[in-house]
């Protein structure tokens, strides 16, 4: 991304005695077991590269997945986000690992008591509180320790059957489901975005403006953060993909869903991803995950 562009806009040890019960009994039916072979959990690739024309590399992402199973519980936990830093290769750099370092101190320690089983509701509204504050500290993060840097961040946080996505300049997320064209859940804040959308300029046309960089959202670029905050229920199927538009400037979504669906894993999707960006000229840095959407049991 043009930083030049962009400024202008079982340990367990157990008791064993026959005198034991061997489960505890409460008057009613148990909860039933739920088989390890049926556990919804995430397949995830990750990839970045510096791409062709570029000695440096300014984009930084975070991925997790955690599952907690009990007898009573199967509950995925997923955190993937993507930064794409400006102001230089000094600044951008820091500024997108800020991003990320701000974003993860934030949500991780509040999703603690969902991996642990201690929360016996999952609110949609707390979840999206948990990722505005994260953006807010990526926000102060920039600010505090690397002035005049900026940085896109598009985050997911799924939590069982929710899907959250924390937002701000023009990285991507998506959703493929291997039937429909690509659906991309994210709205890019750039100028051509804006012009395109009050129908002044047309998608083609929006492809190869000369301004098409140049973002009137980012992280660190203003006093007040002014991020979006997305809630929806997780796709029951397919692929979601998070990315830099260092990827999706250079390989159309129609491409990117046919390279998944070729793959015969997200990892080697993601792999593959990147070849085709750099196959293509590789102008910018280029970075993705890839996230099969766990079955339900």
């Amino acid at each position: 991304m043009s930083e030049q562009d962009k400024f202008e806009a079982e340990d367990v040890t157990s008791i064993q005695s026959s005198e034991l019960p061997t489960q505890p009994y409460n008057g009613s039916k148990m909860e039933t077991h739920i088989p390890p072979s049926d556990l919804h959990s995430f397949q995830i690739g990750t990839g970045s590269s510096v791409g062709r024309q570029r000695e440096h590399n300014e984009d930084a992402l975070f991925a997790m997945s955690t599952n907690l199973v009990t007898n009573r519980v199967a509950l995925p936990l997923g955190l993937f986000i993507v930064a794409d830093g400006m102001g230089g290769h000094a600044h951008g750099e820091k500024a997108s690992e800020l991003a990320i370092q701000g974003m993860v101190s934030s949500v991780l320690p509040e999703l603690t008591p969902y991996t642990l089983g201690l929360v016996k509701e999952i609110n949609e509204k707390n979840l999206r509180e948990i990722m505005e504050r994260g953006i807010h500290t990526a926000h102060s993060s920039i600010q505090e320790n690397a002035t005049g840097g900026g940085s896109t961040l598009t985050a997911l946080l799924l939590v069982d059957e929710i899907l959250i996505i924390a937002h701000i300049g023009d990285s991507r997320a998506y959703h493929f489901d291997g039937e429909s064209s690509p659906r991309i859940l994210t709205t890019d804040h750039s100028l051509v975005k804006r012009l395109e959308d009050l129908g002044q300029i047309t998608a083609d046309e929006a492809a190869i403006h000369p301004q098409r960089n140049v973002l009137y959202r980012a992280l660190g670029q203003v006093e007040h953060v002014d991020a979006e905050i997305i809630s929806m229920v997780v796709p029951s199927n397919g692929y979601l993909v998070v990315c830099s538009d260092g990827l999706w400037g250079e390989v159309p979504g129609e491409e990117i869903a046919r390279i998944i669906s070729k793959s015969s894993n997200p990892q080697q999707a993601s792999m593959a991803l990147l070849a085709a960006a750099n196959a293509a000229g590789g102008p910018d840095n280029i970075s993705v995950i890839v996230i099969k959407i766990p079955k339900n049991p």
